[in-house]
């Protein structure tokens, strides 16, 4: 059945959400954008409200809540303040939702519980400097030693390099081409072997670090292997969907913020009717975006494809984001 309707419960999560991000996000936005810092207070705040743990079971210290949620959560925190947005998706989808998806029953206690409450941040990585886009072609590699692999190659453009605690990395574990030849490992910040590269400097979202992850001969454990040998790819696919989820809500709460704005801007000024034409169409634009990011994260949320659905979304939303700043 086609209903258009947020059902109460998102509808009551979305005014809490809301609440939080412009009670304690938005105070601290301006100046972490400003200084390029680490937005502590916001991101402490949403993982005191269960914001880190939105789509973890509550048998793991989550809040157990569904894909729809997760987008309006996101959708909320970026109205305020969009580096605090993405740190929390990123750590929710690509970040977590691998071990909830292809985790087995040991490593979801042992990390689900710690990721959900803010314990640790998440991250996930994948691009490299000669592979982005095309994933399978990645080069870094994992060598069967004794007991579990040794890790070596460089990760590129990784958001909450430096502050995760731990990382969803993918390497190359076998000679096999392409993507047949991917796995999927957890990765502790901690692990000996593991480094901070390159901090890149970005035209907006300062406050959400963006860096190098260099890894020399690190060593993990076969039980912190992800999935099977070779199901790498499957991995980081099925994670990016879910990503394309949050990414379209953050790219909404940008530009409502956008909406808002203009708004308010032009309610002070002598209006002329060129302006409601211009509010109009801007107002258009977003909720056709709207529809398109909730329905694909309605699919998700009933367990029926939505693949293709999201990437649309994460096209549209983030295009009209750009459109309306």
């Amino acid at each position: 059945t086609l209903d258009l309707e947020i059902a109460p419960a998102h509808a009551s999560f979305r005014a809490a959400v809301r609440e939080l991000a412009q009670g304690a996000v938005l105070p601290h936005a301006e100046a972490v954008d400003r200084d390029h810092r680490f937005p502590e207070e916001a991101v402490k705040a949403a993982a005191e409200a269960s914001l880190l743990g939105v789509l973890i079971p509550r048998e793991y210290g989550g809040a157990g809540l569904d894909a729809l949620a997760f987008a309006i959560c996101i959708e909320e925190l970026a109205q305020a303040c969009a580096s605090t947005s993405v740190i929390v998706d990123v750590h929710t989808s690509v970040g977590s939702e691998p071990i909830l998806l292809f985790g087995t029953e040991e490593q979801k206690r042992k990390w689900l519980p710690r990721l959900a409450s803010g314990e640790l941040l998440g991250a996930f990585a994948l691009t490299e400097p000669a592979s982005g886009s095309d994933a399978a072609s990645l080069t870094s590699s994992a060598r069967r030693s004794g007991g579990g692999y040794v890790l070596n190659g460089t990760k590129t453009f990784i958001t909450n390099a430096g502050r995760a605690g731990l990382y969803v990395v993918f390497a190359r574990s076998g000679p096999e081409e392409r993507a047949a030849g991917v796995t999927a490992f957890l990765v502790p910040s901690d692990a000996p072997g593991l480094r901070i590269g390159q901090v890149f400097k970005k035209m907006g979202l300062h406050g959400s670090p963006t860096a190098e992850i260099v890894l020399e001969d690190v060593e993990v454990p076969v039980e912190n292997r992800l999935g099977d040998e070779g199901q790498g790819f499957t991995v980081a696919m099925r994670a990016l969907d879910s990503g394309r989820i949050g990414i379209s809500g953050q790219a909404l709460g940008i530009a409502q913020a956008a909406v808002d704005e203009s708004r308010a801007l032009l309610a002070e000024s002598s209006r002329e009717q060129g302006d409601d034409f211009l509010l109009a169409d801007m107002a258009t634009r977003l909720e056709s975006a709207r529809l398109l990011a909730y329905h694909a994260a309605w699919l998700c949320s009933l367990g029926r494809p939505f693949t293709r659905q999201a990437s649309m979304a994460k096209l549209h939303c983030t295009d009209t984001a750009m459109q309306l700043a």
